[in-house]
């Protein structure tokens, strides 16, 4: 295989050496080799500015992360054999962790194959390509995933705005099989219809799992809020414990309407129901009618996107924290999460402390989160940490 070279700038080598995947455009020697000579998606070798090199990876001239590495073995490079290996190291870590096959099969760099993320609904397999590499070798992806996962449907979810990033068009379609419209997922003993065509993501929030497989441990909560629910997978689950009453608040209707039905499937309609609107606004309104809860659920989307969005992002972050709050019973339990990567555990913690103090609460932090283990964490890549879930007893002032 001819691959050519992508030489960076001297000393820019080192994120690479530390772990790192990721080569930006400005690391890179243009002068020694100029990014408007490769195509997007193409492989190359990275060598650093004496000569050394530093291992396979692929190219896109046109992104900010103008290159990322794939494989620091030299007679490795990138080819199908490589896409088996790594598609069958991912899936022996989600056969020994889980008992049904429903979980995040792929997850990016973490599983060495950056660009890529792979979500398990039983026999079908949901897709998200992100990068132009990937998309440049999308069928010999396709073939490992059909070679060692043996799935009877494969769904194409390149609908993701980063792919714009990457001057990817975004699309939805069936490659293999045919796809239902819905299908049956079962967490925390209740049960629901998630849509791995037309849902949020790819239709369900794996990384969140282990988390909401925590929450019994704080004990049954009579009233529950459960903010930006989606389709109710934290409220559901409280009811189907128990809860006597769970309002569940979310912006689109589609998604209530899901709620809806997950409650009725599982029995708990009478007590769960759904509150169309801005979280912010739907907040004010509860806390103006004098609503109080004993559990209140917050989880977000990720208010900081980018660096630019950080100051913006972080007092949205306090604003939210406050308003839940202010509607909690004292005693009662806040969860709170946070899926922006920009944003550290520290650093969300002091502003879900800074919330407390101006609701003039006290808080006791009980259990910190984070993605499940199908979304594992590369140490050496402080973007796949990107899940931070605070479970915190509110009381009043101390």
């Amino acid at each position: 295989m001819n691959i050519p070279p992508l030489r960076l700038k001297k000393d820019q080598e080192r994120r690479l050496h530390a772990g790192h995947c990721w080569v930006y455009s400005n690391e890179v020697d243009t002068q020694a080799t100029p990014l408007k000579a490769f195509e997007p998606g193409q492989p190359v070798a990275l060598y650093t500015n004496r000569g050394r090199w530093l291992g396979h990876g692929y190219v896109n001239p046109h992104s900010l992360i103008c290159a990322r590495l794939v494989s620091r073995v030299h007679d490795r490079p990138p080819t199908p054999a490589l896409w088996v290996e790594r598609v069958r190291t991912a899936l022996e870590l989600r056969e020994r962790l889980y008992p049904r096959p429903f979980y995040r099969l792929i997850f990016g760099e973490s599983d060495g194959l950056p660009g890529l993320v792979v979500d398990r609904y039983g026999d079908l397999l949901a897709v998200q390509i992100t990068t132009a590499g990937m998309e440049r070798v999308r069928a010999d992806i396709l073939t490992a995933l059909e070679q060692v996962v043996r799935p009877q449907v494969i769904v194409l979810r390149n609908d993701n705005p980063v792919r714009e990033l990457e001057g990817l068009p975004q699309e939805v379609s069936v490659v293999l099989g045919e796809a239902p419209p819905e299908l049956e997922l079962e967490e925390g003993g209740a049960r629901f219809l998630v849509s791995p065509l037309t849902g949020q993501k790819t239709g369900w929030f794996f990384d969140q799992a282990e988390n909401r497989a925590h929450l019994p441990r704080f004990g049954p909560a009579s009233r529950v809020l459960d903010v930006c629910s989606y389709i109710g997978a934290w409220g559901i689950q409280a009811a189907v414990r128990g809860a006597a009453e769970v309002v569940c608040v979310d912006s689109s209707a589609a998604a209530l309407e899901r709620v809806g039905q997950g409650a009725e499937r599982n029995g708990v309609v009478e007590r769960v129901s759904g509150l169309l609107g801005d979280a912010f606004d739907a907040l004010r309104g509860l806390r103006e009618q004098g609503e109080r809860f004993d559990l209140v659920i917050l989880d977000p989307p990720a208010f900081i996107k980018r660096r630019k969005d950080e100051a913006e992002g972080s007092q949205a972050y306090a604003r939210l924290n406050r308003l839940g709050l202010e509607l909690l019973n004292p005693g009662g339990l806040l969860v709170s999460s946070s899926c922006s990567f920009h944003m550290g555990r520290d650093a969300f913690l002091h502003r879900v402390q800074q919330a407390a103090r101006r609701a003039e609460r006290s808080l006791q932090v009980l259990e910190v989160g984070q993605q499940g283990p199908d979304h594992p964490v590369h140490p050496a890549i402080p973007e796949t940490a990107y899940l931070k879930t605070l479970f915190c007893r509110a009381l009043g002032e101390m």
